[in-house]
């Protein structure tokens, strides 16, 4: 039995800070869309779990999110569920466009489908990563919390330019910043991003004003009218862009 499974990435349309709690999380209220652009998992029955990847953006095949999500639904299921993974990496890591958390979302819903694991999986994936929930279903929500309260949202048709810097950043050392600067805007978190990263704050002047970092960065997007409009936003970006669209709901 073979599965393939997209895991689409996401756009932060804002991102606002509320606090820092006592425990050293941050609370935060956030609207995001699920966007065409992913990577792909695919996920084969095997004699033993192993992992392999290609594209432009590698992982490390014994640590990565995916094996995080497979251990934890063993742990759960109480059994082994040997698999064979193979990813296509198609989104930048570091970039804020949640990857590694659709990820981990795919291989839930996949092996979950493909050994017969009756669990609750928002349980599951909330427990390996704040933005992983919302990779379950996918489309438009509101999150809050941790960004592990959802509530899904009806998603409206847009066209996306995104660019890239070639820069990772983590999403802990972002955060961490944000205590020390703070921030405002339609992104609280783009002041503390390029308090860490320096360089980021040349990417967005080069940008231009109209273009809005996600989540923790270091991308950055514009909604367009059309596809056309979005294609022209990125004929003069150096590097790494892409032109997407919202989706809907998945599941």
């Amino acid at each position: 039995m073979t599965l393939v499974v997209p895991a689409r990435a996401k756009l932060n349309l804002d991102l606002i800070v509320l606090s820092r709690t006592e425990s050293g999380y941050h609370e935060v209220r956030t609207h995001i869309q699920a966007v065409a652009l992913h990577d792909l998992l695919e996920l084969k029955r095997s004699d033993r779990t192993t992992m392999t990847s290609s594209g432009p953006h590698r992982i490390d095949p014994h640590d990565n999110s995916v094996r995080k999500a497979h251990q934890a639904l063993e742990a759960v299921a109480g059994r082994e569920l040997p698999t064979a993974f193979y990813l296509e990496k198609r989104i930048p890591p570091g970039s804020g466009m949640g990857g590694a958390s659709s990820d981990a979302a795919a291989a839930l819903r996949g092996l979950a489908a493909m050994h017969n694991i009756a669990a609750d999986l928002g349980q599951v994936a909330a427990g390996i990563g704040a933005d992983v929930p919302f990779f379950l279903n996918g489309g438009a929500a509101l999150a809050e919390g941790r960004g592990e309260r959802i509530t899904a949202m009806s998603a409206e048709p847009a066209w996306f330019a995104i660019a890239w810097p070639d820069i990772e950043l983590s999403t802990a050392t972002v955060y961490s910043a944000w205590d020390e600067v703070q921030g405002d805007g339609p992104n609280h978190l783009r002041d503390a991003a390029e308090h860490v990263e320096p360089r980021l704050r040349d990417f967005a002047a080069r940008l231009g004003e109209a273009w809005q970092m996600t989540g923790s960065g270091s991308a950055f997007f514009i909604r367009c009218r059309d596809e056309r409009s979005a294609r022209d936003a990125v004929v003069k970006v150096t590097g790494w862009t892409a032109v997407t669209h919202s989706v809907g709901a998945w599941a």
